[in-house]
């Protein structure tokens, strides 16, 4: 039988402490910062280094997020007025606007995305 996941862990004792909620959203803040985990921050701060496995967390702005999901508003109103016009039999030579419009949206969607987990765009695809 093979062993769970949960049994190969060599982490297996946990520590416990009282903080206020002003002390919580401090640290919670601290480790988002430096972008790990609480626990990898907790433990790169205690012992010098989050671990081998910490999973480390990309910073994101806020106000990326902010113009992503206005992107993504943008999108699906052009994809509304596709399946509109498509739905409807109408003539779709304004639709080539529309598509159009929509790749360069999802083009800007994705360049801001990857801009807020920190990489770059590949050139052709």
């Amino acid at each position: 039988m093979a062993t769970k996941k949960s049994e190969k862990r060599q982490r297996n004792k946990t520590v416990h402490i009282r903080l206020t909620d002003a002390e919580h959203a401090a640290l919670l803040a601290a480790a988002d910062n430096v972008g790990l985990t609480l626990g990898a921050y907790m433990r790169a701060t205690a012992l010098g280094s989050p671990g081998p496995r910490a999973a480390r967390k990309p910073p994101v702005v806020r106000e990326e997020l902010v113009r992503i999901l206005s992107q993504l508003g943008k999108i699906g109103s052009n994809v509304n007025q596709i399946a509109r016009a498509v739905n409807s039999g109408d003539d779709p030579n304004g639709l080539s606007d529309d598509i159009k419009a929509a790749v360069v949206a999802l083009a800007e969607v994705q360049t801001a995305t990857l801009g807020a987990l920190g990489r770059t765009p590949q050139n052709g695809g």
